[in-house]
């Protein structure tokens, strides 16, 4: 979910240059993205010593590779075969997002409480599928004060010290994917599941776009010290690509006026960057290149969640809007 600042025209003695200040994502960049690492300088005796066939920075890629390709194949599965599987998907994706970035935050001495913040995550789910909007407030109201009570047994001093951390791991990941519910709620037209793949497929357009035109375009860095990967030439490509597959897809699949698509995808896009810096941001502060190993290849539930975090809500409010312009 970067885009690329290519290394072409490299020469052989910049090569011996220092390297760049290392950052919390950059691992996780190059085996996705196709960026080419510099060779480890070798002294003299040193032995060769290659990484495993099939690794890249450290990755197992042919593990990355059949993952992505489950995931993807799990989610359509759930929208397109049995959509009430979309509600266990959810909820599996909140709980374990709200155990990394639990487990995460512990690096700064903050200890938000698993079991009610995860159980919370299986009720806001549950209570969105089937009871819409107003009950995922009380969900996350309901969840919040059941975590507070759970730290109250240290003390309030523990309270205080851990009710930010609390706030953060409710709200940033079960409450806003919770959105994605909220998407695929059926209507009269049956639209729900469109909507939500029309949200996915923007947000992965806008990926392809940023990473094609970040590797043959990308010059100018757009966020150095949070991801330094992002280019304001990828970040173009990436609103561009959501944009145009944006305005065909709500065409053919919702009869939405193509005007209206292309705005869609444009905000897509953007928040769908603006999510993947907020992690980056979070990772960097906290020192981890990824919020756990959960997912082969892939690092945590949260690094694929990301994009995916900011731009459900946001399409969910753009949605509302758009109906509300053509009744």
């Amino acid at each position: 979910m970067s885009y690329l600042d290519p290394r072409a025209g490299q020469s052989a003695g910049d090569m011996t240059s220092e390297p760049e200040a290392w950052h919390a994502d950059d691992r996780a960049r190059p085996e996705h993205l196709g960026d080419v690492t510099e060779p480890e300088k070798r002294g003299p005796g040193k032995r060769r010593a290659g990484k495993p066939k099939g690794s890249r920075a450290g990755r197992n890629l042919p593990a990355a590779i059949a993952v992505g390709v489950s995931l993807i194949l799990l989610v359509l599965a759930s929208l397109l075969i049995w959509t009430p599987a979309f509600i266990g998907l959810i909820a599996v994706a909140s709980g374990a997002g709200a155990w990394e970035m639990a487990n995460a935050l512990r690096k700064t001495g903050a200890k938000a409480p698993l079991i009610p913040l995860m159980a919370g995550a299986v009720v806001m789910s549950a209570l969105t599928y089937y009871d819409g909007a107003d009950s995922l407030v009380v969900g996350l109201a309901v969840t919040i004060l059941a975590a507070l009570v759970w730290r109250i047994a240290d003390g309030f001093a523990a309270v205080r010290r851990d009710f930010t951390a609390i706030l953060m791991v409710a709200i940033y990941v079960p409450f806003l994917l919770s959105f994605a519910l909220l998407l695929q709620q059926p209507d009269a037209d049956g639209d729900g599941r469109w909507r939500v793949l029309c949200t996915l497929f923007a947000v992965v357009l806008s990926d392809t776009g940023g990473y094609a035109s970040g590797v043959f375009l990308g010059r100018h860095k757009m966020a150095p010290s949070i991801s330094p990967g992002k280019t304001w030439e990828g970040f173009a490509g990436s609103i561009c690509a959501a944009a145009i597959g944006s305005g065909l897809f709500l065409y053919f699949l919702l009869d939405i006026p193509v005007y209206w698509g292309l705005l869609f995808g444009a905000v897509m896009s953007v928040v769908a960057v603006v999510g993947d810096l907020a992690e980056s941001m979070l990772k960097r502060d906290l020192g981890v290149k990824d919020m756990s190993n959960l997912l082969p290849g892939h690092g945590g539930v949260m690094d694929r969640l990301d994009s995916i975090l900011f731009a459900v809500p946001t399409a969910y409010l753009l949605f509302a809007v758009i109906y509300a312009n053509l009744s």
